[in-house]
């Protein structure tokens, strides 16, 4: 798997994202700490409205930015992009408004959703043979997993003897130190392709129409359902099951965290070589029936070990079923499920565009995707409060099922990669016909965006 950090475009590429998420590790420690700052006992309402911006940014920014930056050189785009983001850290420091806060958190997440797509649109041009970018996929997860891991240790060694004010200069660090690794790579140029027809609304809607109307793709989005449902609960109600329910001490929210992505480390770890040997609709689906089981199967534990249904809320305990041994397993088994039914979705946006579209493409998913987690969070701070952590399990179980369901329905099983067909009436210049081993007038394989937006699907499709 690291043979692929030999290259050098990637492997400085892979630097800028370690740096930059250690330095976004920072800024939420950094964060929590302003909150109670600024707000004291309320401290926890303002990163509640914080997560929720950063949602909404998340889903309305992507689709508007993913549509500008197909029409943009994209290093210096994405170097904007870093530039910005550390600009606003830098004025972190010196807030002591809410407002102030929610201003500059929407900001800074908006340049986020201008980035991340972009970012991971970029790297299968880079790393065009799909094992190789199976393996990208990979250590981004294991990237990710290790700074949910290091950067709250790396922020508590910090605060031993430096101001959580710091914290956010080593933010800027990290987003400075990302462009400049950016800025030393030359990124490939994507291929030429159609304009969209229509005007603007119709550019920034395309990559979320292409992605609604591919089958494999409506799949992923379900899948995004189920994986949401499930981590939503261990994001909000880790230090709530801990600390509240079973009077556990402050390490041990840590050590729970930790358990979840180790599991989801060693997903990433298995699934280059699982994914050489099985299809991606298999482990997506199984992974995303796996987190329901396991929602459902930890409710009906909870429940059934205290033996009175809805109980009173959060001091009704979880019964004696769903001690401390089991909860770690039950989330180690959660963040395994989790890696595996989302790191390869990577692959299945890769071929259902072309790369001058991937931008518009990677942004649909990360906009849909986070409106998954704009349900799933109020649900799991809600629920867990009005019925009690018992059957917010199987609220967020039964919405896990749901989503796995849907997606085994939406995905086909015959899911093809690739489609024979030709197009006789293209330009000479087009470039379909500039692909390797294609003869004119005859069929060739190429990899496409099997719907009705290909702009040759009434030739295709026959």
């Amino acid at each position: 798997m690291f043979e692929i950090l030999l290259d050098k475009v990637y492997g400085r590429l892979f630097a800028a994202q370690v740096i930059a998420l250690a330095g976004t590790g920072l800024l939420t420690v950094a964060l929590g700490l302003l909150a109670y700052q600024v707000a004291g006992a309320d401290a926890g309402a303002v990163l509640g409205t914080a997560l929720a911006i950063k949602m909404v940014a998340y889903v309305t920014i992507a689709p508007v930015v993913g549509a500008l930056a197909a029409r943009l050189p994209r290093r210096g785009f994405l170097v904007a992009m870093d530039a910005v983001r550390a600009a606003i850290a830098l004025t972190l420091p010196f807030v002591d408004q809410v407002w102030q806060v929610y201003v500059l958190i929407f900001l800074l997440q908006a340049a986020s959703a201008g980035f991340t797509p972009t970012f991971q649109a970029t790297i299968p041009d880079v790393l065009p043979e799909e094992a190789r970018y199976t393996r990208a996929l990979s250590l981004s997860r294991i990237a990710y997993d290790l700074e949910n891991l290091a950067s709250p240790a790396l922020a508590a060694v910090l605060l031993g003897f430096m101001s959580f004010h710091w914290l956010f200069i080593g933010t800027v660090a990290g987003f400075a130190g990302s462009a400049a690794l950016i800025l030393s790579v030359k990124l490939p140029r994507p291929g030429a392709q159609p304009e969209p027809e229509g005007g603007f609304y119709a550019k920034v809607t395309h990559g979320v129409r292409i992605y609604l109307k591919t089958p494999r793709l409506r799949g992923l989005l379900a899948i995004n359902l189920a994986v949401a449902a499930a981590s939503a609960m261990v994001i909000v109600n880790t230090v709530v099951i801990v600390r509240a329910l079973m009077n556990r001490p402050d390490g041990d929210v840590a050590v729970a965290l930790a358990v979840y992505g180790g599991g989801s480390m060693v997903a990433a770890l298995a699934l280059p070589r699982l994914l050489d040997r099985l299809a991606d609709r298999a482990v997506m689906l199984s992974a995303a029936a796996g987190l329901a089981v396991l929602m459902l199967a930890a409710g009906a534990i909870a429940i059934g070990g205290r033996g009175d249904g809805l109980g009173d809320g959060l001091g009704d305990g979880l019964g004696d079923g769903l001690g401390w041994p089991v909860l770690l397993a039950l989330w180690g088994g959660l963040g395994l499920f989790y890696a595996a039914a989302m790191t390869p979705s990577g692959r299945l946006l890769k071929r259902s565009a072309h790369s001058a579209d991937r931008p518009a493409v990677f942004a649909a998913q990360f906009a849909l995707s986070h409106a998954c987690w704009l349900i799933a969070y109020p649900v799991a701070g809600w629920a867990g409060q009005w019925i009690g952590i018992g059957p917010t399990f199987l609220v967020l179980g039964g919405l896990a099922a749901f989503g796995a369901m849907a997606a085994f329905l939406l995905w086909p099983a015959g899911d093809p990669q690739v489609i024979a067909h030709d197009h006789p009436d293209l330009p000479a210049d087009h470039p379909h016909l500039a692909e390797p081993g294609h003869i004119a007038g005859q069929a060739h394989r190429h990899a496409v965006v099997i719907d009705t937006l290909h702009p040759h699907w009434p030739a295709m499709k026959t």
